[in-house]
């Protein structure tokens, strides 16, 4: 029997590619960075309540009781009211009770918005994870890449999510300041991870893509991608600058033999310039 009319959200993060997938909202609110190109075809809307309830019913004749995690989509589902959240929760909870983790998208500015008691109904209801893309700590970068939110709120709406109870991941996105601002990217993003200490650190290289602002911009020459050299270089400092528990994935030393592999074999830097279009650092 085919499910066509279930609603999968087109993207999720890495870490959650085991997981089942509900989508309760479709596209993006904000829909501004100038480095994305998700949504852009996708006007924002929230899906009706018993929409959503049809596809939790749907998922359990799917893949029966055995999903121990689940992504909830699209980019920001925390702009629905905790109330509205807390069912689509209890919903899914009745119908997945063995679930050890729910996780979902989040922007630091709605964050903000919520109390620290709505917060903290949305945790107990049930979602368990918070992924946040912090993209970069430098001030003049998150204006110039349109993310709509201060260093100041970042850090605001990470902590308010930690006292409510939420475990909670941020993004980098490595090579976001090109080859002229990369150390301002750097230190301005040690900086708010070192007062936010989230749980999660996770980077991702940035990569140009089509239908985004920023990519016209690497295209007629008016942003200089940074090379694979400066990306480690900047990972480096990074790494150096932070006071932090959080899970980081990458080491001073695997950082460390790529700069000298750099230095003495030309072909190695071809190689990592090559592999940009196809992992993440």
């Amino acid at each position: 029997m085919l499910y066509t009319d279930y609603d999968h959200p087109p993207y999720r993060p890495p870490s959650e590619a085991g997981s089942l997938l509900l989508r309760v909202t479709r596209g993006c609110p904000w829909n501004q960075c100038t480095f994305c190109s998700m949504y852009k075809d996708t006007s924002f809307e929230r899906r009706p309540l018993d929409e959503i309830f049809q596809d939790i019913e749907t998922a359990r004749r799917i893949y029966g009781a055995g999903p121990r995690t689940v992504f909830i989509g699209d980019s920001n589902s925390l702009v629905l009211s905790p109330e509205t959240l807390a069912k689509i929760l209890g919903h899914l909870y009745e119908h997945f009770p063995t679930t050890e983790r729910v996780t979902s998208y989040a922007r630091s500015r709605t964050l903000c918005k919520k109390s620290i008691d709505e917060l903290r109904l949305i945790r107990q209801a049930g979602l368990t994870r918070l992924h946040v893309g912090l993209e970069t700590g430098n001030p003049e970068l998150l204006k110039e890449i349109k993310k709509g939110a201060t260093p100041e709120q970042m850090v605001e709406g990470c902590l308010r999510a930690k006292e409510a109870g939420f475990e909670v991941s941020l993004y980098v996105l490595a090579g976001i300041g090109g080859e002229e601002k990369w150390q301002q990217h750097a230190d301005g993003t040690a900086a708010v991870l070192n007062q936010v200490d989230p749980h999660f650190i996770r980077i991702r290289t940035y990569v140009p893509t089509p239908y985004s602002p920023l990519w016209d911009s690497v295209q007629n020459g008016s942003f200089q991608l940074a090379s694979a050299e400066t990306i480690l270089r900047e990972q480096r400092r990074l790494v150096e600058w932070l006071n932090v528990t959080s899970q980081y994935l990458s080491v001073l030393q695997t950082i460390d033999k790529a700069l000298d592999d750099l230095q003495q074999d030309t072909r190695y830097r071809e190689v990592l310039e090559q592999k940009r279009y196809l992992t993440r650092l």
